[in-house]
């Protein structure tokens, strides 16, 4: 667990209960061999949470686990529950039977009763109080320690949480939640609940949210595409219902979202962030948080590409808890089957194009989307390609619309601006009447102006030409932003910002390693990089063109091999 704990960052980890080293990929291990692996790796997460965990009996925190800011969240008392009891049951734990977790656990469990307002609720301190949703994380993890301490014939210690997890249970009943996936958490936390207490009002509260179906699109994203987090939140929330209410119907969603993750990894198995509606968007980060949903289905559906994948993360993300629940995942996967890795993908719900040429990989942002290009090969990496022209501060480039015509992809923006004539028949107005009243007024000069994009496939990178018609003589500014780490050659540093270029005419490279990238031709007509209004300058180096309208230029980003 980090130090500085909070749900959020938790998940952006992609953990659970404790992380778990990788340890060799699965077909090098076997059965008891590759559980003691795991044990090995879970064991030292035991040992950090025993030195860290407030055992003082005169804290208010006692049994929870201060963040660098020293705040004490419920959720990392709940996760060493899940761990401390994961590792006090499986014998291949050197912490197998060891009094000291079950003084910890009941140290951990304290400070959650403590922690419980009167409506059984939990708070997040740093943004949610009396919180169902964050409720319902801590239950997913202390009623699986439960679980597994009734399976093991350990009475009292599946007794331990009740008290915590019945107060819960009343609060999931009644409560509400803040953002989609939340609903699932809350229904898998409460279909763990039924499988512990079978208590009836459980089901009938997951039938009131499954009621309002599975948010998914035509593309297999959840409805806040958060491809790093929280489409992988929802996958075990599904898979967990699914499994405790005897529910299969509700892993269609989990297949449906694998398969588009298939079309959504670059090279090196980094995922395309850039769709997500949440604090996942353009981070960088790999599907290992995917492995329990892809182990799942690989093994219960034979496929062998769900398998490929699950490959590259076990056992690194297979939690003790987790195989102690189900134990089926420690089957032999199937054979595995090659991923995709040379395709073109219209995701028309998601709005984007994918494109992969072996170790080339692009994405193309149809609309809606400010940084509408995305390139790389190896390392040399095009973050965005983004244009803003000086139109009336509202020329950031933003496509309404896009398609494909022949064989490029064609994105368009079309702007206005105007002056406003007075008020005709003539009357007073308040002054905080000025923006109601713009509709009721003539407009005159109005300007027009049309931005466009056309991206196009070549034998080794993409063509990019870039027009912008209508008024005349408006500046514009195309940037073209790079992931640190090169050496960019043959362009001048363009003046007042830190860490932009200019060039005209001719290549620039951009070097990373063994990989180089050839831009060019360049475009150079001011140095006004900075428009007013657009978007501020992304992070790391960025080459712009700058030129004025009428402007038709077209710039192609070729990849070297050594």
């Amino acid at each position: 667990m980090p130090h500085s704990w909070t749900r959020r960052n938790l998940l952006l980890a992609g953990a659970t209960s404790g992380a778990v080293a990788s340890a060799g990929q699965q077909d090098d291990l076997a059965g008891r061999e590759l559980e003691r692996a795991i044990a090995a790796r879970h064991d030292y997460a035991v040992r950090d949470l025993l030195r860290r965990q407030v055992a003082d009996a005169t804290s208010p925190w006692r049994g929870s686990f201060a963040d660098s800011t020293e705040l004490c969240f419920p959720g990392p008392a709940a996760g060493a529950v899940e761990l401390f009891m994961a590792a006090y049951l499986h014998p291949a734990s050197r912490f197998h039977r060891e009094a000291v977790l079950v003084e910890r656990m009941r140290l951990a469990v304290g400070f959650l009763e403590r922690s419980q307002n009167p409506e059984g609720n939990l708070d997040l301190p740093i943004t949610n109080f009396n919180s169902p949703p964050d409720t319902a994380f801590c239950v997913n993890h202390v009623a699986t320690a439960a679980l597994l301490a009734r399976r093991a014939g350990q009475a009292e210690l599946a007794k331990l949480p009740e008290r915590f997890l019945r107060r819960a249970m009343e609060g999931l009943l009644r409560g509400g939640v803040h953002t989609p996936n939340h609903r699932w958490v809350v229904c898998s936390a409460l279909a763990q609940l039924w499988e512990l207490y079978r208590e009836p009002a459980c089901l009938g509260r997951i039938e009131q949210w499954l009621a309002e179906g599975i948010d998914i699109d035509t593309d297999g994203q959840y409805s806040e595409r958060s491809t790093l987090i929280y489409n992988s939140v929802t996958n075990r929330a599904l898979i967990i219902m699914a499994a405790k209410l005897g529910r299969d119907e509700l892993l269609e969603p989990v297949r449906q979202n694998l398969n588009s993750l298939l079309y959504l990894l670059h090279p090196d198995g980094e995922v395309v962030t850039e769709i997500s509606r949440r604090q996942d968007q353009y981070l960088r980060g790999d599907a290992a948080s995917y492995w329990f949903a892809l182990q799942y289905l690989a093994l219960r559906d034979g496929d062998g590409r769900f398998a490929a994948l699950a490959r590259r993360y076990f056992p690194r993300q297979a939690y003790l808890s987790t195989i102690m629940e189900f134990p089926e995942l420690l089957r032999p996967l199937p054979p595995q089957t090659p991923l995709p890795t040379d395709y073109e993908r219209l995701f028309p719900a998601l709005g984007i194009a994918r494109i992969r040429r072996g170790a080339l990989s692009a994405t193309i942002f149809l609309r809606g989307q400010s940084r509408f290009l995305h390139m790389r090969r190896g390392a040399a990496v095009v973050e965005a390609v983004r244009m803003a022209s000086a139109f009336f501060g509202k020329g950031q480039f933003v496509p309404q619309r896009g398609e494909k015509r022949g064989g490029s992809y064609q994105l368009e923006q079309t702007l206005e601006g105007d002056y406003l004539q007075p008020l005709d028949p003539p009357r007073r107005i308040d002054p905080e009447d000025w923006a109601s009243s713009r509709s009721q007024r003539r407009r005159t000069q109005v300007c027009t102006l049309t931005q466009r994009a056309t991206v196009s496939e070549t034998a080794s990178g993409f063509r990019l030409r870039l027009e912008v018609r209508g008024t005349e003589r408006v500046p514009v500014a195309v940037e073209i932003n790079l992931r640190p780490g090169g050496r960019l050659e043959g362009a001048e540093a363009a003046p007042g910002v830190s860490d932009a270029w200019l060039f005209h005419g001719g290549e620039v490279r951009y070097r990373v390693g063994a990989d180089t990238l050839a831009i060019g031709p360049g475009l150079r007509e001011h140095a006004y990089t900075q428009v007013r209004l657009a978007e501020p300058k992304l992070q790391g180096p960025s080459l712009y063109l700058t030129g004025y309208s009428p402007l038709d230029h077209t710039v192609e980003f070729r990849w070297e091999t050594a």
